[in-house]
């Protein structure tokens, strides 16, 4: 019944599909053909041959979607993922779409018009996608379109594995029970949910059990020939969970290698696209500043000059990304010989070889505008953790747990850290925590909330000393 039930919501979105394709394509003739956006030079064109292009449209996005998996269950999938696989697919439909216009010669198709239906398509896909998945999330959390899980293994792995699918009520999946190899677990409610037998009970326990995940706690895959062995004769579906998980330390991803599951542990989220947007936000911002921040740039130089002897800009070396160093440009706030005594040392409050205009500076953080230079030069980012000193990172790295791993993304000018207080003498293990946030959680949108968050909350702060 549930798999009639999944192939009819399947082939509806087949259809619905379909149906805002074709919509899409009678939308943009109508866009281009109103003077919507471009005047029409050579006249309007009967839509007819317009709509007879709508039989192959409908064949190639019909295959192209089919070619893409776009029906495959998408329970715990991400709306992100889901969108660009529709991307994919509607682009290269569209390309396809492009070039048998140049092998229809009795007609002249505009290139407007399939411009458009590109976009439209993009939008109107996209958009409905998300309202089918949400409204399916809905009727989930009410208790219908249910599917049911057994769970094999009844350790923390499971545990924590029953824990999130119960915090999920939207993906409709309830846990019916563990399987286990210990006898003295046997009835107890881990997680609100009871251990329902060992893994040779399996085969009297599977009826009605629609995914199994294999959560098998470390040294227990011994038991995992066996069980697959009995599993690969049913039609239930089966997903694994890896019983290293507690060694997962930054953005985990899994892909397939040669046919083969290969998981990263420890990563970084620039990568493709996200480099070349993150660079383009970096070198706007950089410019930006460093124009209209050119008055203030003089009048500081000025000041540094008339309250004390040395140069305007100082020169640090700061650790970036993949533990790489760099020099850091900062205007001077200090002395010229402040470490001369006592070497490497954060600033503290009320730093006697602050100079009189350093002080100032150092409080509103305007210290920190050269760095939009390193910025231009590719050595840092506008937002990310902020850089230290190697030498001080040689004693952080062995107290504060990840610590290094703060150096996969270029460090920043502000930080998801900064704009939440922790700045100077503050802890440095929260610090981390939430610098460590910010790479997990990176996007476009959450670097411009924390330039936005900067600049509303002003560059004053009470530890910018």
């Amino acid at each position: 019944m549930l798999k009639r039930h999944t192939e009819f919501l399947k082939s509806l979105l087949f259809l619905f599909d379909l149906m805002v394709i074709c919509l899409c394509w009678v939308a943009a003739f109508s866009i281009r053909f109103a003077e919507v956006f471009v005047p029409v030079t050579k006249g309007v064109p009967p839509i007819e041959p317009y709509l007879w292009l709508l039989l192959p449209i409908v064949g190639v996005w019909g295959v192209a979607f089919q070619a893409f998996h776009l029906y495959r269950p998408q329970r715990m999938g991400s709306r992100l993922a889901e969108f660009l696989d529709i991307a994919q697919a509607h682009t290269l439909a569209a390309l396809i779409l492009f070039g048998l216009t140049f092998f229809i010669q009795q007609f002249e198709y505009s290139l407007l018009v399939i411009l458009y239906f590109w976009i439209l398509g993009l939008v109107l896909l996209g958009f409905s996608r998300m309202v089918f998945r949400e409204g399916l999330r809905f009727f989930r959390r009410l208790g219908y379109n249910q599917r049911y899980v057994l769970v094999l293994g009844a350790g923390k792995l499971a545990q924590r594995m029953v824990r999130s699918l119960r915090q999920h009520n939207e993906f409709g999946l309830q846990v019916q029970g563990y399987l286990t190899h210990d006898p003295t677990k046997l009835g107890k409610m881990l997680e609100g949910v009871p251990v329902k037998g060992l893994y040779s009970d399996l085969k009297e326990l599977l009826p009605g059990i629609d995914l199994v995940f294999l959560c098998f706690p470390p040294g227990g895959e011994e038991n995992l020939e066996k069980l697959m062995e009995y599993l690969s004769t049913t039609v239930v579906e089966v997903k694994a969970v890896p019983d290293f998980f507690e060694f997962i330390t930054l953005r985990a991803e899994a892909e397939i290698f040669d046919g083969l599951p290969v998981i990263t542990l420890q990563g970084t989220p620039l990568q493709g696209w996200n480099v070349f947007l993150k660079r383009g936000v970096d070198i706007v911002g950089a410019v930006s500043t460093l124009i209209l921040g050119s008055p203030f740039f003089l009048i500081i130089a000025v000041l540094i000059k008339l309250t004390s002897p040395g140069s305007v800009f100082y020169r640090q070396i700061r650790m970036g990304l993949d533990g790489q160093t760099f020099e850091i440009i900062k205007f001077r706030t200090m002395r010229v010989d402040a470490e001369a005594s006592t070497g490497p040392v954060w600033a503290q409050d009320n730093d006697p070889r602050r100079t009189s205009v350093g002080a100032i500076l150092r409080r509103t953080s305007l210290d920190e505008l050269p760095q939009f230079f390193n910025v231009l030069k590719g050595e840092m980012s506008v937002v990310g953790p902020r850089p230290e000193r190697p030498e001080l990172i040689v004693q952080f790295r062995g107290k504060i747990p990840k610590y290094m791993l703060r150096h996969k993304v270029k460090t920043g000018i502000t930080g998801w850290a900064q704009v939440n207080g922790l700045r100077g003498n503050t802890s440095l293990e929260k610090r981390s925590e939430y610098d460590l946030y910010y790479i997990e959680h990176w996007s476009i949108l959450f670097d411009l909330r924390i330039i936005a968050m900067t600049i509303w909350r002003g560059f004053l702060h009470k530890n910018g000393y």
